[in-house]
């Protein structure tokens, strides 16, 4: 796939009829190719970009001017959860997993949805379409993810509402050409070294992302470091047994 393709004939339906796109922007490189591809596609009437702010501690620094600086002049709605990374680790008294992973669920998917409801509900728009920068080529579970279907949490009898991941197919060097045909460069991050852009010290990031994040953010590092110490728990862990961050990223 690359941003030349066109849109899928049932997505032109629903362009036809209307939809709202929101567009889920974390600033992440596959965000930003996503957004340039449906820039490209869609009527901007119809599109709106929401960020999912997950708080200074844990996000990058320059996320949301990135945004700003790379959707032109579409709305943008910044959202927060009404706790933080931080919170909900004290509250749960441990942190999120590869396998629960309320961070994803609490911090990001609850806040936008909320959102979508009242811009929809603002705007007086039943057809809504949740768009999300998912791609198959980064991870097997990922891959076996369904790239368009209904979804059952935003529809209403009033609302018709279905997730759509609008990049599925692309690949990695395809997102950054995305990024370059739009005359766009991606989060500096990046040229630090990051492969994803996401929490700077992610469950999910590889030991040499959080090497690179390390130099970047110590500040942040400590703090978590802390809450490790605070709670009794660790973010990481080796064949069963809990490692403090720092430890496992010099192992």
């Amino acid at each position: 796939m690359n941003h030349n393709q066109p849109l899928p004939e049932h997505i032109q339906e629903l362009v036809q009829r209307g939809a709202i796109f929101f567009v889920s922007h974390s600033a992440g490189k596959d965000s930003q190719a996503m957004f340039n591809y449906l820039y490209d596609k869609i009527p901007h009437e119809q599109l709106h970009v929401i960020h999912a702010d997950l708080g200074e501690d844990v996000e990058w620094d320059g996320v949301v001017e990135h945004i700003q600086n790379t959707i032109g002049d579409l709305p943008l709605s910044v959202v927060k959860a009404g706790k933080t990374f931080f919170d909900m680790v004290r509250h749960r008294g441990m942190f999120p997993s590869p396998k629960y992973r309320q961070c994803t669920s609490d911090l990001k998917t609850g806040p936008i949805y909320k959102e979508i409801r009242r811009v929809a509900k603002e705007r007086g728009v039943d057809l809504v379409v949740n768009c999300i920068g998912i791609r198959a080529q980064e991870s097997g579970p990922r891959s076996r993810q369904t790239p368009f279907k209904i979804n059952k949490k935003l529809t209403t009898q009033s609302r018709e509402a279905y997730d759509w991941m609008p990049i599925f197919k692309m690949l990695e060097d395809e997102v950054f050409n995305t990024i370059a045909a739009n005359g766009q460069e991606p989060h500096w991050a990046y040229q630090a070294g990051m492969t994803r852009l996401s929490c700077c010290f992610c469950i999910m990031a590889s030991k040499k992302d959080l090497a690179t994040s390390m130099k970047h953010n110590p500040e942040k590092l400590e703090k978590i470091a802390a809450l490790e110490k605070e709670v009794g728990h660790t973010m990481f862990f080796v064949k069963g047994e809990q490692v403090d961050i720092k430890t496992y990223i010099a192992s």
